[in-house]
């Protein structure tokens, strides 16, 4: 196996998990809502994928962001998490808990997100990772049409995460992240749910 491929089974098997900044949030209330991340293993989709939501705790099934994302190795790039869009991924909403669900998903539903490709490295024990240069990762916020600059750090313990949008026409900061990156605990983990043949 290649160190390469290695590396790409440690990201998806680091990844594939639930994560919460319960503390934080409870910690500065102003400055952070309480959010879980959940990436579970989609095994009737391409090898590598998972159903990402993203949910305030207060609402845990009705995601504000639902996509799939794909560690991938990049002849061109190296490792790299490619992120897909879901086709009325809505209707999904909710589905991150409950395996059956996940499996309705199907390939046709995905669109690759143009420009929101993170691009990865190895640090410490584990990973980290930014979207890939050019502004080009656009994400609609209170019809507004901004680009997302996005970083993420992650590690067996937890993740911590900066997601900021931009004017693509001013550059000027519309929302996200102001008094520093969210930090989210591991609070379950689905690495066993990855099928075999995904790893080699």
């Amino acid at each position: 196996m290649s160190d390469q491929t290695a590396s790409r089974n440690a990201l998806l098997k680091m990844l594939s998990g639930s994560f919460s900044n319960q503390q934080q949030a409870f910690d500065n209330p102003p400055l952070y809502a309480h959010i879980l991340v959940r990436f579970r293993p989609a095994p009737q989709l391409a090898p590598g994928s998972l159903l990402l939501e993203q949910a305030y705790a207060i609402a845990p099934n009705e995601p504000y962001r639902i996509r799939v994302l794909r560690p991938w190795i990049c002849p061109e790039r190296g490792l790299v998490i490619l992120n897909f869009n879901i086709k009325d991924g809505q209707r999904f909403g909710g589905a991150v808990e409950d395996p059956e669900r996940i499996l309705e998903i199907k390939e046709d539903d995905l669109s690759l997100l143009e420009g929101c490709t993170y691009l990865v490295s190895t640090a410490d024990n584990g990973f980290e990772g930014t979207v890939e240069p050019g502004c080009r990762c656009l994400v609609k916020r209170k019809d507004r049409t901004t680009y997302l600059v996005s970083s993420f750090v992650l590690n067996p313990e937890g993740m911590e995460t900066i997601d900021r949008g931009y004017d693509p026409d001013t550059h000027e900061h519309l929302w996200g992240s102001i008094a520093g990156a969210f930090r989210f605990t591991r609070t379950g983990d689905w690495s066993e749910e990855i099928p075999e043949h995904w790893l080699h």
